[in-house]
């Protein structure tokens, strides 16, 4: 049975990798080189917001209250219900490419499914609630009030359906200084 287990997990974080991550990190990659071509600097904002694309797809607010210490919440929607995501994130910077850092941090989900058709179970009006952790990549355009991020999240559902899954997304903010 645990093998079964660890299966499905491989052949989820493949899928995940090969048809997901792969179009979202060729649009990271290029929107990285054109940003290139111009000047750029590090994190320079105090709280963005915008849409995330991915799993969870949704609304993203990120709020700096130190250089490299953010919260970010996430509102996402599908499976006819809605989530709600909070992290503590530390961002690092990049010094090779000015404007870009990696960070990661940890939090916690709440979602509610009326969908058959959820990943995450097989019966309507369900609640989730779990941890979460996020690792990825951040890039703050010096001319213009926006970034771009890519990350991945390993998230652990411990009520309704418990399990471990993969997430990853891109999110784009506008930024206010």
């Amino acid at each position: 049975m645990e093998e079964n287990g660890v299966a499905l997990l491989s052949v989820c974080f493949y899928y995940f990798i090969v048809n997901v991550m792969k179009k979202y990190l060729s649009i990271f990659m290029t929107v990285c080189f054109v940003g290139l071509v111009g000047t750029v600097h590090g994190q320079n904002y105090k709280t963005g917001v915008g849409l995330r694309l991915g799993s969870p797809t949704g609304i993203t607010v990120k709020h700096f209250f130190a250089s490299k210490s953010a919260v970010e919440g996430m509102l996402s929607f599908g499976w006819g219900g809605l989530g709600l995501t909070g992290l503590y994130e530390l961002h690092n910077d990049i010094a090779e490419v000015p404007g870009l850092t990696w960070y990661y941090g940890i939090g916690a989900h709440l979602a509610t499914s009326t969908s058959k058709s959820n990943p995450w179970g097989d019966r309507d009006n369900s609640i989730y609630l779990g941890a979460d952790g996020i690792i990825g990549l951040e890039y703050t355009f010096k001319e213009a009030p926006v970034t771009i991020g890519l990350d991945a999240m390993p998230i652990v559902n411990l009520v309704e359906r418990p399990g471990v899954w993969l997430q990853g997304g891109i999110s784009f903010r506008y930024n206010f200084r």
